[in-house]
């Protein structure tokens, strides 16, 4: 059962799901960081309120958050075509993972803003601070420790994700324990990939929660 074929195939998988994994995360972050950011800006006692901004913001995140991420993976089908030229694999299932991630994503970093002090933003702003300089010295870096909790939250959710993108052929850990565990009843190799989720869950939790831990000034 254990030949050498299906051990190179789970460690492949091992390498599929954290290449999907740490590239959705990048990606979701370099649209989910400034979504979040106008959140939390344009809302009621923001620094810049726009109403009509944070009520488009709010229904796109609620909209894509509220959909199953499999139906969501279906939808984008063709749209994941387009971008990647194929709508399975590794590659493929990291288009999905992004649309995913970003409300979620967004989401997380308004809230992490939101838990500012407003003293400090109103210290800056009477020190003659511009918005954009609030944002960056003020805003992100009192954040920073909130913010690196949420990116380790949102890597264990796409990592998640990831493996139910398995069910439609979306390489990885996920699709080995469909496979064999599902479609051929072997059973053994399916506990084994979801020990191995477990334990990256684990690593990416920890790692996280580490260099958070060591960021926050509280603890200084």
């Amino acid at each position: 059962m254990w030949t050498k074929e299906v051990i190179n195939m789970i460690e492949m998988g091992i390498l599929e799901t954290v290449y999907m994994t740490l590239v959705a995360t990048f990606a979701g972050y370099i649209l989910g960081l400034p979504m979040g950011v106008l959140l939390c800006v344009s809302d009621k006692g923001g620094l810049k309120p726009n109403a009509v901004l944070y009520k488009v913001l709010d229904i796109i995140a609620n909209i894509v958050r509220s959909v199953p991420f499999l139906i969501l993976l279906i939808l984008l089908i063709p749209f994941t075509r387009v971008v990647v030229g194929k709508s399975y694999g590794s590659s493929a299932t990291i288009v999905p993972l992004v649309v995913a991630a970003v409300p979620f994503i967004a989401r997380m970093v308004e809230s992490s803003l939101k838990e500012v002090d407003s003293g400090v933003v109103e210290a800056a702003k009477s020190m003659g601070a511009g918005n954009l300089r609030i944002i960056i010295k003020v805003l992100l870096v009192e954040a920073r420790t909130s913010l690196i909790t949420g990116v380790t939250i949102a890597i264990g959710t796409i990592l998640g994700y990831s493996a139910m993108a398995g069910t439609v052929g979306g390489g990885g850990l996920g699709d080995i324990a469909v496979r064999y565990g599902y479609y051929r009843y072997q059973s053994d190799i399916m506990m084994v990939t979801v020990i191995l989720l477990i334990v990256l869950v684990q690593l990416f939790q920890s790692t996280g929660m580490l260099v958070a831990n060591k960021l926050d000034k509280r603890k200084k």
